[in-house]
Order: C-alpha cells, then sequence, then structure tokens
C-alpha cells in the first residue's frame, strides 16, 4: 500500500503514516497564482493499492477539489486501487432537501468522488448514515466511539457520569454510549429558530449533582453545545463537558467556548485546529489516527473493518 496526503490535515496523515509504518508518497500538490490546483505525483503507482488522505473541511470547497484532483492524478498514473480516506466529510448535513428547490449536496460530492475514479471511500461518523447508498462504490464508515469510551473510562470517574444528547436525533448515539460506560441518558430538547441558532427548551432525564458529558458527530458554530451546557448547569449538573467527533468550530464558535459552561470539549483530529483553537484551554484533541491506520491496513490485507466496532454498535 502506498499513502498519498494532501494539505487539508497533514498532521494527521503523518500520524497515521508513522502508525503504519508507511512513508508519505512524495508528491507536489500546490496552487498556481489563481488558485488552481495542481497535483504532481513523484513516485510509481502503477499496479499499487493507494490511500488518499485528506479532509474536506473548510475551505471546503478547495480542499474537495484538491482531493478530485488528487484522485484523477493517481487514475491517470495506473494505480490499482485507490481509497478516498476522508476524516471529515464535508457536505454530510445536506443529505436531503429541506424544501422546495434544493440540493442534496451530499449526492453530488459522492458524484464527483466516483466520476474522478475513486475506488473505494473511508471516512469517520458520516452525519447521516444514509450518505453511504449515495455512492455505487464500497464506503467505509468508521465510528469514534471506541477511542472515546476508552478516553472517558481512562480519564474521569464513571460512576457519576450522565450522557446527554445535545438534541432529540442524536439520542441513538447517546444511548450508545451511556450503554457502553453503563452511564443514565438525558436529553435535551431545543428548538431551532434558524440555521446556526438554537433555543434550549428543556432537560430530559436526572442530572442534578450529576457530571454530564454530552456527545455528538458535530461541533460547528457551538451554539446547541454551549446553550446545553448551560441548561444541565441550570438543572443542577455538577459539571459538564463533551465528546464531539469533528470539530468543525467555525464563526464564534471558540469565544463561546471560552466564556461557556464547559469543563472541557474532546474533539477528534479528523479536523486541523485552527491556531486559535489549538490556544484555548478548554479544547483537548483525542487522536483517531490509529484507529483509522487499522482500518486502511485491514481495507489494503482484505480483512474484515466491521469487525472493530462490533462491540462499539
Amino acid at each position: 500500500m502506498k499513502i498519498l496526503a494532501g494539505n487539508s490535515n497533514l498532521p494527521i496523515a503523518q500520524e497515521i503514516s508513522k502508525f503504519l509504518q508507511v512513508p508519505l508518497m512524495k508528491a507536489e500538490v500546490k496552487r498556481f497564482a489563481d488558485q488552481e490546483v495542481f497535483v504532481e505525483v513523484q513516485e510509481n503507482v502503477r499496479g499499487e493499492d493507494v490511500f488518499l488522505v485528506q479532509a474536506t473541511s473548510c475551505p471546503c470547497n478547495d480542499n474537495i477539489m484538491e482531493l478530485l484532483v488528487c484522485i484523477d492524478a493517481l487514475k491517470r498514473a495506473s494505480a490499482k486501487r485507490i481509497t478516498a480516506v476522508i476524516p471529515y466529510f464535508g457536505y454530510a448535513r445536506q443529505d436531503r432537501k429541506p424544501g422546495p428547490r434544493t440540493p442534496i449536496s451530499a449526492k453530488l460530492v459522492a458524484n464527483l468522488l466516483e466520476t474522478a475514479g475513486a475506488d473505494r471511500v473511508l471516512t469517520v461518523d458520516l452525519h447521516a448514515g444514509q450518505i453511504q447508498g449515495f455512492f455505487d462504490i464500497p464506503v467505509d464508515n468508521l465510528y469514534a466511539k471506541p477511542v472515546l469510551v476508552k478516553h472517558i473510562r481512562s480519564n474521569h470517574d464513571i460512576s457519576n457520569v450522565t450522557v446527554v444528547s445535545p438534541d432529540v436525533g442524536g439520542v441513538v448515539r447517546a444511548r450508545s454510549y451511556a450503554r457502553s460506560i453503563d452511564s443514565d441518558l438525558a436529553i435535551i430538547d431545543k428548538r431551532r429558530e434558524r440555521a446556526g441558532v438554537s433555543e434550549v427548551m428543556n432537560v430530559i432525564g436526572e442530572i442534578e449533582g450529576k457530571d454530564c458529558i454530552i456527545v455528538d458527530d458535530i461541533v460547528d458554530s457551538a451554539g446547541t453545545l454551549c446553550n446545553a451546557a448551560q441548561a444541565l448547569i441550570d438543572q443542577g449538573a455538577h459539571s459538564v463537558m463533551a465528546y464531539i467527533t469533528h470539530g468543525v468550530l467555525s464563526g464564534p464558535a471558540i469565544e463561546r467556548i471560552t466564556n461557556s459552561a464547559l469543563s472541557k470539549l474532546y474533539i477528534t483530529n479528523t479536523i486541523q485546529l485552527v491556531a486559535e483553537a489549538q490556544s484555548c484551554e478548554k479544547i483537548e484533541v483525542v487522536s483517531i489516527a490509529p484507529l483509522i491506520a487499522e482500518a486502511m491496513k485491514r481495507v489494503s490485507e482484505e480483512t474484515s473493518v466491521s469487525s472493530l466496532f462490533e462491540e462499539a454498535r
């Protein structure tokens, strides 16, 4: 197997490379003055099993284009199989038509990847599982849960913990976490007035005196997360922390988290943090690179990937 890294998240590609003891391929991935993407693979890949590591986080459109151009370069260089390793799958929240005359952009991105020449996709915690059905090629959707549950068990006293879903849509995920650490479950009932703005209404469950752990797949502007944390404290929670897979952290997210009732926000490294987020004392990164690396190894060796998560579902 060979590993090619895009520019969106070099640190996780380097960590995967170190774990697998497979050096990153020599390649030039750059922008021309007008921001056109140029890619030159500087190693022979004819007949090779190539894994292309590129998250499609901000700047999302630029990173998607870079991913497509890299796939095309590998395809034209006669790579035997190209697996797009996308730790964070951009546009995943646009998985259905929310109203008339609106796109299903996640499906469009799936079409683009297939047309460019990807033979397989490997990603982490898709926002909507049905996105796998948008592809006519194999998709491995990895779960961050085993990594995060291990971190929870290793770093916190779980005897007084209650797992909290920040909305009704995340109940299945939160219940799964609660079952894994044998804790109680609570749910935040919220009403979203418009995109990017949420209002917490009620807390369902007993959380007084409890150490609450909010679990979710994405933290974007952090409005929902911070409102949920404050609602839990107002209802008598002893402390509130969060475990979230993808730290998008756009707009005022860092400022909100810094000034929030959260004691700590744990996120994985599927998205490379900006400097402001790295310097925030409330944010801590939990590496998911070993899990992705192990899945890549199993794909290359044609062994089971799902067995990694048989106990985690």
